[in-house]
């Protein structure tokens, strides 16, 4: 046979590589996590430690370091009031009924025998006295920063007309607003109170004074053309979206679709606080005509008064400035304690200068005002407060 024709044996399947030898893994060592796990918490441990350790720290025999008042000023708060005891405004004589019950029993005695009480102070004169005395038990002990009660010679002439308060419910309604935050005892009063009026309404019945009238409680429905954004005070548009029909009949049509309403916003917000203050102050009619209205609050379509939309409270800025000051608070830790009188007032220079820097950052973030943003677009509403008289609306005459 011919060397062509001899058949070339077959390969082994076992030896051919059908695929690629797959890319080794790459791995980190266990040794080597633990050790980096180690290190990250022991140092997280020494700044803990760092921070939260006292702010004088002595070693064992050496002398107690004593903190140096005699150079800080004073507060304000502290500074207008009495240095002593004797610098203290004093009361004046004893009232009658401060002086217990002999008094009490001796007019009685007096009234049985027919004999003629004695004269007192004038009643005005001794209801302020007993509102001073009143006011002297129930004022706190420390004294409040920012506020300074005024005296009632100043009280008098700053509102003349005022009558002293002789009722208990006057006395509760001037309550401390530090003993009673959330006024309880004003609201107890006041639905405890009692109506003084006539049992019988004065007022009459009075005819419309005009077919073309929008009665006090319509409701006219509109959209913002323009956004709001409590930063800064600001105008605000919005457009009719629904015809407006007089209150008789219902048939007469006063405010067309598509009027325009414009007012303002304001822009002081309180703490908490998640609706804008929106009022109206002019209604445009399409044809260019208008009537001022007197400032009507705006409200949203399910008549509670403000708008709500988003509220940012600025958390991220003051979570910033925690950690800033908390950085700054760690720089002045870090310096051990050393025999030097120089070193030593440094560092406690600086451990002062740093705590008041980062409490000032941190009172200036919490004093930044919530900021509200209303978007185009949201649904308001204009609830008439007074009757308004306009004109029929006439699209083909216009």
């Amino acid at each position: 046979m011919p060397e062509a024709a001899v058949a070339v044996p077959k390969a082994d399947p076992e030896t051919l590589a059908i695929r690629a030898r797959p890319a080794r893994a790459i791995r980190f060592r266990r040794g080597v996590i633990i050790a980096a796990a180690a290190i990250a918490s022991l140092a997280v441990m020494v700044i803990a430690w760092m921070a939260l350790k006292p702010v004088s720290f002595t070693g064992a025999g050496a002398p107690e370091e004593r903190v140096r008042t005699d150079n800080r000023a004073p507060a304000d708060t502290l500074s207008g009031l009495p240095a002593s005891y004797g610098d203290a405004p004093r009361l004046g004589p004893p009232l009658p009924g401060d002086l217990g019950k002999p008094i009490l029993d001796h007019r009685r005695a007096m009234a049985a025998e027919g004999a003629p009480a004695p004269v007192t102070q004038d009643t005005t004169e001794q209801d302020r006295r007993l509102a001073e005395a009143r006011a002297a038990r129930e004022s706190p002990l420390l004294a409040a920063a920012g506020t300074r009660s005024a005296t009632p010679a100043q009280a008098a002439v700053a509102n003349p007309a005022s009558p002293p308060p002789t009722g208990v419910a006057s006395d509760r309604l001037a309550l401390d607003p530090a003993r009673d935050p959330n006024s309880q005892q004003r609201k107890i009063d006041f639905a405890s109170g009692r109506d003084a009026g006539a049992a019988v309404n004065p007022h009459r019945v009075e005819q419309p004074a005009s077919p073309y009238m929008l009665s006090a409680g319509s409701v006219i429905a509109a959209s913002l053309i323009t956004g709001i954004r409590s930063d800064l005070p600001g105008l605000v548009t919005a457009q009719v979206s629904e015809n407006v029909f007089d209150s008789a009949t219902g048939r007469i049509l006063l405010v067309p679709q598509g009027a325009r309403l414009i007012g303002t916003y304001d822009s002081v917000v309180a703490y908490g606080q998640s609706r804008a203050l929106v009022v109206w102050q002019r209604i445009v009619l399409p044809d260019g005509a208008s009537i001022r209205i007197d400032n009507v609050p705006a409200t949203d379509p399910s008549g509670y008064a403000g708008l709500a939309d988003k509220v940012d409270f600025h958390t991220w800025s003051l979570l910033k400035g925690i950690a800033l000051s908390t950085l700054l608070g760690v720089g002045p830790e870090l310096t051990l304690s050393s025999d030097s009188d120089l070193i030593d007032a440094i560092r406690r220079s600086s451990q002062d200068n740093v705590a008041r820097a980062g409490d000032q950052i941190t009172s200036r973030n919490l004093q930044v005002q919530p900021t509200i943003t209303i978007r185009p677009g949201a649904p308001v509403r204009l609830v008439v407060h007074r009757d308004l008289i306009l004109q029929p609306w006439h699209p083909e005459e216009r």
